[in-house]
């Protein structure tokens, strides 16, 4: 190697080590001054499959979300469904004529016991983070299915269940944190009847052709009292009991969500509930 490309070679391992680039050399911090750090780069490689390169200083940041004053508490840009003090959020509707009507569920001490009929959300929901609490009664009426029961049932067809399973044998694909009749929840987490369990669900809806036949279907990540429970499980379809399902047919983008009444002597209370539309 000439003596040019040793001097040329010395320069540039120089400027490496030393970090003398002009943007380096811009930010440097003077004496007795703290050290101004990098908030971006525009000379980094483009990450794969965006247009957008490894530390892009002109990425567009995500928008602030305050997050509930504690753990379980609606975040700022929610949509809270109950909150103690009204059931305005819901409707039910009349078995053999299809009415709409009130939600039939009596609110007492700021929650609400399920009995009068499944209700619906006024709204309609597809992709989401869905919060609720319930709570079953430690001397319910029953056994397996028939004891502390109910259901969320995401776009009006897809079932999380919701059942007392703290020393309560039932089928697995029918315990709480299951989707129901399809895949069991990877550890039972309930806490015993008489305390509240709470359910955080992230749900992705099944993505529709220019038909609306499926063409991705729905997934969902749950936790259980805080224990995850499913990971982007694949749903096989709309909830069926005692049979086999598909996406057959033709579905909505969005629908109304669900909260199932199982009959349960005495019923199971809900409270705390909200949503975060994922689109």
């Amino acid at each position: 190697m000439n003596r040019i490309a040793l001097f040329l070679a010395a320069l540039s391992a120089t400027a490496v080590v030393g970090g003398a680039t002009a943007a380096e050399q811009k930010n440097a911090a003077k004496p007795g001054e703290p050290k101004i750090f990098p908030t971006g780069y525009s000379d980094t490689p483009v990450i794969p499959g965006t247009k957008w390169k490894v530390h892009d200083i002109d990425r567009p940041h995500p928008p602030r979300v305050m997050p509930g004053a504690k753990l379980g508490d609606a975040p700022a840009d929610a949509i809270v469904l109950f909150d103690g003090k009204s059931s305005e959020a819901f409707y039910t509707k009349d078995k053999d004529t299809g009415e709409v009507k009130p939600c039939p569920w009596e609110l007492k001490d700021g929650t609400l016991h399920v009995t009068g009929g499944d209700c619906w959300t006024k709204q309609e929901f597809a992709s989401c983070q869905f919060h609720i609490e319930w709570m079953s009664d430690p001397k319910t009426e029953g056994n397996s299915q028939k004891k502390g029961n109910g259901g969320v049932f995401f776009m009006d067809r897809y079932e999380c269940q919701m059942l007392d399973t703290h020393n309560n044998p039932t089928y697995a694909d029918g315990m709480t944190g299951c989707i129901y009749g399809q895949t069991p929840p990877l550890v039972n987490a309930v806490r015993p009847p008489g305390q509240w369990q709470a359910y955080d669900i992230v749900f992705t809806a099944p993505e529709l052709d220019k038909e609306g036949k499926v063409v991705k279907p729905a997934f969902v990540t749950t936790f259980v009292n805080g224990v995850c429970v499913q990971v982007h499980t694949e749903i096989m379809g709309p909830t069926q009991h005692k049979k086999t399902t598909n996406y057959e047919g033709v579905f909505p983008a969005k629908a109304p969500i669900r909260l199932q009444d199982h009959k349960n002597n005495p019923p199971i209370q809900v409270r705390n509930i909200w949503i975060r539309p994922l689109e």
